[in-house]
């Protein structure tokens, strides 16, 4: 393989076989691994939260039915 540097892009060369621009610097990956990682840890906050606001809602109603029922008798 036979890379041509990227002009204005320090890290970046580009394979002259296949045309694609590759990033030769591997704390730059990581800092990409490392932000899709927290992306995924927040998103699966945020879906924990809310199965456990809807949990609380339905717990809310069940609660609801129950003093409705109470106060009838």
């Amino acid at each position: 393989m036979s890379f041509i540097k990227v002009k204005g892009h320090e890290g970046l060369v580009r394979d002259t076989k296949s045309n694609a621009i590759v990033n030769t610097q591997s704390s730059e990956y990581e800092v990409y691994i490392n932000r899709i990682q927290k992306r995924k840890e927040h998103s699966d906050q945020i879906r924990s939260v809310v199965k456990e606001v809807n949990i609380l809602k339905q717990e809310l109603i069940e609660i609801k039915g129950l003093i409705k029922e109470v106060l009838k008798k």
